[in-house]
């Protein structure tokens, strides 16, 4: 048997030299050899608590058995609240999850083991407004994914006086951009592109 397999070898490597290495690899590597390990990796797009605290929203603070530091704050224009112990905190920016690992690695200071827990009260940072030739002009709490047309309909619709546009202004690192959207060409499926999903702080003029 032996001198068999050594004749089949030999004419793979005249004829299928990279065939012959292949086989020759395999035969030589022992049946039980070990595999390398599976490594579990989690995908970055895992929801986990992805709510962003933001200017204005209202967060409860409290520290269990522990009365006298627990507290609810808004978030001031410097994007921070007041916390007793630790004075200043930065909160604008972060999940709940993240401020919360902050403040407890904070309050380990003067408390042993301390269970922290941090709930959004009211979200006032997440809005838009709309103004112009609508309904019912206003500020309007912005959900995931709404888009012009929604925001259209949360301020009761258009006026007989409006023009069939939208100007939408977005603030971006202090610069206001400008996009004009024809409402009829969303409706009749021409530009459905105009139909813009909104973010927090856009303004809706309606001419």
């Amino acid at each position: 048997m032996e001198i068999k397999r050594r004749t089949i070898l030999l004419a793979l490597a005249l004829f299928l030299p990279g065939a012959a290495r292949s086989l020759a690899m395999v035969a030589a590597e022992p049946a039980d050899a070990p595999q390398p390990p599976q490594v579990k990796i989690r995908a970055e797009s895992d929801p986990v608590d992805a709510y962003v605290i933001g200017i204005g929203d209202v967060v409860e603070i409290a520290v269990w058995k522990n009365p006298d530091l627990t507290v609810t704050v808004p978030v001031r224009p410097d994007g921070r609240v007041s916390v007793p112990l630790l004075g200043d905190v930065q909160a604008a920016g972060m999940t709940p999850l993240v401020l919360k690992q902050n403040l407890s690695e904070g309050f380990r200071q003067y408390l042993t083991a301390p269970s922290v827990s941090v709930v959004i009260k009211e979200i006032n940072s997440q809005k838009i407004f709309v103004t112009g030739e609508v309904t019912k002009p206003g500020a309007y709490d912005l959900r995931p994914h709404t888009k012009l047309m929604q925001a259209l309909a949360l301020a009761g619709g258009l006026t007989p006086y409006a023009k069939g546009r939208v100007v939408v202004l977005r603030d971006r690192q202090g610069k206001d951009r400008r996009f004009e959207m024809d409402l009829a060409g969303i409706i009749k499926g021409r530009r459905p592109e105009d139909n813009l999903v909104l973010q927090p702080g856009d303004t809706l003029i309606v001419p």
